[in-house]
């Protein structure tokens, strides 16, 4: 009897895994050619609200590759992944240098990738778990597969958080600045890439010394990258 009932769970994790998987390719399939305009994270950032009682409006608004600044590209891949370009969604190099850095017991270098970082925040819940991460894997191999790296960037910088309920770079661009996504200067961008690592705490339109700091070296490696020319290596098909 209960190698009866081991067979049937067999199967049915089997067959619960292959509708996955189907299904997330399909998924990915679908939002390579449709805009984006939602994401997990803003769902969950709506669900935490409502647990605490609270109202939290979404802003965000998609805007098209052509009406996203070469700036705030360039800024966050100079910010966040300089070599987007060429990595297939995992920069080992940094994967390596970040567990060096835990080895020596030093502070932990973040080593995500803008591909993993638009895998977990369009599909995925926050935090640290191994499940949540062999998610965030499996995802990352999906976009890198199934998307040209414009369309990558293009979906990061339309969902990415910006500040409590401020989602992609239209609304963040308004909320901060004032201005569209198509309107960001240089230092407007390299302001928003500065606050990506603690955007609900830090202010992108009235930084502190140590966001300034941090967007002054994003507009060097901006820089140090070629400028917006960078962006022609970006693949689009």
């Amino acid at each position: 009897m209960i190698r009866h009932w081991l067979q049937r769970l067999m199967r049915w994790a089997a067959l619960a895994g292959a509708a996955f998987v189907v299904l997330s390719i399909a998924l990915v399939i679908l939002l390579r050619h449709v805009p984006v305009h939602g994401s997990m994270v803003m769902l969950e950032r709506k669900v935490e609200a409502w647990l605490a009682g609270e109202s939290l409006p979404i802003q965000r608004q998609w805007r098209p590759w052509e009406e996203l600044s070469d700036h705030a590209k360039l800024a966050v891949i100079a910010a966040e992944d300089q070599r987007f370009a060429i990595h297939r969604g995992f920069d080992v190099d940094e994967m390596r240098r970040a567990w060096e850095a835990s080895r020596n017991g030093t502070r932990l270098r973040g080593a995500s990738t803008i591909s993993q970082q638009t895998a977990k925040n369009l599909f995925l819940w926050t935090g640290r778990s191994w499940i949540r991460k062999g998610f965030e894997a499996w995802f990352t191999v999906l976009i890198e597969a199934l998307w040209p790296k414009q369309r990558i960037l293009e979906v990061y910088l339309n969902i990415v958080e910006w500040d409590q309920g401020v989602f992609g770079l239209e609304a963040a661009g308004q909320h901060y600045f004032g201005v569209s996504a198509d309107r960001l200067n240089e230092v407007h961008a390299s302001r928003l890439a500065a606050i990506l690592p603690n955007p609900r705490s830090w202010d992108a339109s009235r930084p502190g010394p140590h966001v300034e700091r941090r967007s002054q070296w994003i507009r060097q490696q901006m820089r140090n990258l070629g400028g917006p020319r960078y962006l022609e290596g970006l693949t689009a098909e």
